[in-house]
């Protein structure tokens, strides 16, 4: 290998996380060490997300070996991208390289993937080599033996989490001033507002504004064009007469987030917040006031990313639904709130119980592959343990007529080699922040106890 361009030496877990990365370097050279080839033969076998990004690699490895079968490997493979693999790069394409003879030893395969990058490195004494690994001892590993090691960051939504679209914004005291012209007028029952754009109004279909203090008014944007923005008047459901199956909001963005998630001109709605914000509450009640009151949707279809995504869960007992019941405890505990009649005792409630658990499916992300769902309302909780790629098979399960709502919170990633800025969920906001058919609100107030409030910010 000669030449000025960097070789990147790519470790396991970043094959495995996103098997179109070795596509993803440009111009640059990449180098598969022996013993990653190996990792990924054990890794292929079962129904796994993990399982299924192996045996990707390895298919994407032989289109390589075959399309470039008359240079040899010897002299690297042409990274050319492969039918159906969409990539925003340029003309220019690197030279794929594999490890020669397997290195001396049988030590812990993080060792060896170290000894064979240097090894790669001294061979290759005018180039830069990169080892790039997801794991954060093996890059700790390389920079003690003086060898240059980064994250895969190419899946990354946003370079900083703090820049990500919070669905929401303060509008200035003087904006009805510095927007004289408005028009005004009622359709429905509704109150909706036309104004002239300023340059620095950069808003989003679906984002709400509000307006704080004496005169204050909450807004959210139905149409914008470099010229004019629609806006309509908030419905307020902090009222108990407003209240949406009996939730009322107890802040505005609990308020912003019950008019996205009731507006059925919205087909995906992302809520962001902390434990306690109201997230799976909100998603359940406007979800029930749907299916039971407006039969606008079936019924609602519940799932959520377990610790173990994608893995069997067949050691528990019982039915799909009664497997994943376990992973179910914040639908168990908002269902108390929700099923509460005035009347009938605990005989009414235990029949309340029952009638709504009816129109309540809950289901396992493992049997999402190839299903299509028609008028439903899905949920699904703990999103930010999904990866781009898992979001993606998801929301595309979307029938006609069926809204997604995605919950989660960033600070409670549990998924290996997932951060704030590559989860799933911080990938959907940003990217669905410009479609006229999403929403996403950032809860911020926890509304749980003044305990859990303490606790929050105290311990």
């Amino acid at each position: 290998m000669t030449g000025s361009k960097r070789i990147y030496a790519l470790d396991t877990n970043v094959l495995l996380h996103d098997p179109t990365s070795l596509f993803r370097f440009e111009e640059h050279d990449v180098f598969i060490p022996m013993t990653v080839l190996e990792e990924l033969d054990e890794k292929k076998k079962g129904a796994s997300e993990v399982s299924r990004n192996g045996r990707q690699v390895s298919r994407f490895l032989n289109e390589l070996i075959e399309h470039g079968n008359g240079h040899g490997i010897s002299n690297g493979l042409d990274l050319t991208s492969p039918q159906g693999v969409n990539l925003k790069r340029g003309s220019a394409v690197g030279r794929l390289y594999f490890q020669q003879r397997t290195t001396n030893g049988h030590g812990k395969a993080d060792n060896l993937i170290l000894s064979s990058v240097i090894e790669l490195r001294d061979q290759n004494p005018g180039r830069a080599v990169i080892l790039v690994t997801k794991d954060i001892n093996l890059r700790i590993k390389a920079k003690i033996y003086g060898i240059d090691a980064e994250d895969y960051e190419n899946d990354r939504a946003l370079d900083d989490f703090s820049l990500l679209y919070t669905g929401s914004t303060e509008l200035a005291e003087s904006f009805w001033d510095q927007h004289p012209e408005v028009q005004s007028w009622n359709e429905r029952g509704r109150t909706f507002y036309k104004v002239d754009r300023l340059k620095d109004e950069d808003w989003y279909v679906n984002q709400c504004l509000y307006l704080p203090g004496e005169s204050s008014v909450e807004l959210r944007v139905l149409h914008i064009d470099d010229v004019k923005a629609t806006l309509v008047l908030l419905d307020d459901h902090s009222h108990s007469n407003h209240s949406v199956w009996g939730i009322a909001a107890r802040n505005r963005e609990q308020n912003f987030a019950l008019n996205v998630l009731m507006d059925p001109d919205v087909d995906f709605v992302t809520l962001l917040g902390t434990a306690g914000t109201g997230k799976t509450l909100l998603a359940l009640a406007a979800g029930l006031a749907q299916v039971m009151d407006q039969q606008r949707y079936r019924e609602i279809i519940m799932t959520r990313a377990t610790v173990s995504v994608g893995e069997d869960i067949g050691f528990l007992p019982g039915t799909e639904e009664e497997k994943m019941t376990p992973w179910m405890g914040a639908l168990t505990d908002n269902l108390e709130v929700l099923a509460n009649p005035v009347e009938g005792g605990s005989w009414g409630r235990q029949a309340t119980n029952d009638l709504l658990a009816s129109r309540i499916k809950i289901r396992a992300l493992n049997f999402m592959r190839g299903r299509t769902f028609l008028s439903r309302y899905l949920i699904i909780d703990e999103a930010q343990n999904l990866t781009p790629k898992q979001m993606k098979t998801l929301i595309t399960r979307a029938g006609p007529g069926t809204k997604i709502v995605c919950l989660g919170n960033v600070e409670q990633i549990d998924t290996p080699y997932l951060t704030e800025t590559t989860s799933g969920l911080t990938y959907a906001v940003d990217r669905f922040k410009h479609w006229e058919h999403s929403a996403h609100i950032t809860l911020r107030r926890g509304e749980r106890s003044r305990l859990a409030d303490f606790a929050s910010e105290a311990l």
